[in-house]
């Protein structure tokens, strides 16, 4: 099995320590370096304890056959563009289950009209990992709410909407919610 834990890791930004600190429980980053480089087999309980630290799927860390990447041609930052001074690669974005997506059909706030934005549900007990977050709401009757999560009381959670001069808006014991995880958007 070929993994992507080191692209995925360098792509985060995280050293071996970080991820290996993120681990639960622990590990060192003489382990997670192993791991990522096939020196030591990494079972399906190590792949999800190191996707988890990652904060992305199991699926994610995983080159399957005939699974095709896009090479990185350039980094663009306010230098301009540049090669990449080794090989870097996009992995395709991969669904996982509990994902909803959000069609956006005229452009609002930092999404424009087309955009697809991949949603993560959550229970209730984790709403406080969604503070400053975008997030989608359910309402009654087939309605939603989409906005950023400021706030939460309780089981009240208050929310900005998207756009400009917008009111806060408050919100009662949802049953779930969907935080924003990933934009897809055409030029």
């Amino acid at each position: 099995m070929i993994t992507r834990i080191r692209e995925v890791r360098k792509a985060k930004g995280l050293t071996l320590e970080q991820v290996g600190v993120l681990c639960d429980p622990p590990t060192t980053a003489q382990t997670i370096g192993r791991l990522e480089t096939g020196t030591r087999t990494v079972s399906v309980k190590w792949l999800n304890r190191i996707a988890l630290a990652l904060g992305v799927t199991s699926a994610e860390l995983v080159a399957l056959p005939g699974q095709s990447e896009i090479p990185v041609a350039a980094l663009l930052g306010p230098d301009g563009a540049r090669a990449p001074t080794r090989t870097l690669t996009f992995p395709p974005p991969i669904a996982s289950d509990g994902m909803v997506g959000v069609h956006v059909g005229a452009s609002i706030g930092d999404y424009r009209a087309g955009d697809a934005i991949w949603c993560r549900r959550i229970l209730p007990e984790d709403y406080g990992s969604a503070l400053n977050r975008d997030i989608l709401l359910p309402r009654p009757a087939g309605r939603f709410l989409f906005g950023r999560l400021i706030g939460r009381e309780g089981d009240r959670l208050q929310m900005l909407p998207l756009g400009s001069g917008t009111r806060q808006l408050v919100l009662t014991d949802p049953p779930w919610a969907a935080v924003a995880e990933q934009l897809v958007r055409r030029l």
